[in-house]
């Protein structure tokens, strides 16, 4: 299929090629007639303007590149929607590309947004929060933005107050009147997760309680996870009364878990969960969860890079957005059920 030139157009309208590149192009001194004939000649050719032959003049592809881990996390998902529909309101496209949970950012990712000279890099990969390599390899010329901690001073980090987060969904169960508490926690060793349970310690903490290990049990970010950890919190701590799960899809699992053990929520155990995703508000009962900013972390995250390409800036820092908790009808106060 042959494309329509830029030459199509000016021969169609009767206008010189010079005039007609800079109109199509945006610009161009001329009367409102003859641009709207120009114009008119492009509509009715179907012309598309060649981003490729605009890109070697402007020294920019309007291409962003987006690194991601599993595409299956609701939540990252969310953060994703939320950059590219930030990107493409701007006039930027999106190329994509996602790593295995094992696999390495400096292996293909990185080198291929490379290669094709994208004007920056959205990072949205957990597994790389801790590879030392990044600081080494990432062009500081670049602008990077992460979604997750990186181990390089040059990236931006955009991300929710996971902190809080467990903070809050702490600070309500303790607000119940609720004091045997568990913790099912995402998973073991990420930062998400160590920013949670640091929450949910100091939450603890400022009610004089200690946070008992046999309280806490890794579950993870799925339903599984949940379903198969609370019948162990169960037979340690009997006297157990409430949970907050570090993810909504875990806390699904613990309520399923519970009602096979015959435990009503709320009235003999109360759930928080965290992530506020739309199945949240639908489970039996509806779930008590924190809201994290999943679709505006992405929109921020692409706005500043977008920002930073702009401006040839290289980044560095981090902005947290807030969380805040959205009480349902699965908590419920200790001190009423005693």
């Amino acid at each position: 299929m042959r494309h329509v030139s830029v030459k199509d157009v000016a021969a169609r309208s009767g206008v010189s090629f010079q005039t007609t590149s800079k109109v199509l192009n945006g610009g161009g001194s001329v009367s409102e007639t003859t641009r709207a004939r120009i114009l008119r000649a492009a509509s009715d050719l179907g012309y598309v303007p060649n981003l490729q032959a605009r890109s070697l003049v402007m020294q920019r592809t309007r291409i962003i590149g987006l690194i991601t881990g599993d595409f299956r996390d609701p939540g990252l998902s969310r953060c994703l929607a939320g950059a590219e529909q930030e990107a493409r309101r701007q006039g930027y496209a999106l190329l994509i590309t996602s790593i295995e949970p094992e696999g390495s950012l400096t292996e293909y990712a990185l080198p291929a947004m490379m290669e094709r000279r994208v004007d920056g890099i959205l990072l949205a990969a957990p597994q790389m929060e801790e590879d030392r390599a990044l600081s080494h390899v990432l062009d500081r010329t670049l602008p990077v933005v992460s979604l997750h901690h990186i181990a390089s001073s040059a990236v931006t980090i955009v991300a929710p107050d996971d902190e809080e987060a467990g903070y809050v969904a702490t600070r309500h169960l303790l607000e119940l009147g609720h004091t045997a508490i568990g913790v099912v926690t995402g998973v073991r060793g990420t930062r998400q997760t160590q920013s949670r349970l640091r929450g949910y310690r100091r939450a603890l903490e400022e009610s004089d309680l200690e946070l008992a290990s046999e309280l806490v049990a890794e579950g993870g970010g799925e339903v599984a996870g949940g379903l198969a950890v609370m019948p162990d919190l169960l037979a340690r701590r009997p006297d157990l009364t409430a949970v907050f799960c570090h993810h909504d899809l875990a806390a699904i699992g613990a309520l399923i878990s519970l009602r096979e053990a015959h435990r009503a929520v709320p009235d003999d155990c109360s759930v928080v969960g965290c992530g506020d995703l739309d199945a949240a508000a639908f489970t039996s009962p509806p779930l008590s969860t924190v809201h994290v900013p999943f679709y505006e972390t992405g929109a921020e995250a692409m706005r500043l890079l977008l920002r930073m390409v702009a401006n040839g800036k290289a980044g560095g820092g981090r902005i947290m957005l807030p969380v805040h908790l959205i009480a349902r009808e699965s908590t419920s106060s200790a001190r009423a059920r005693a």
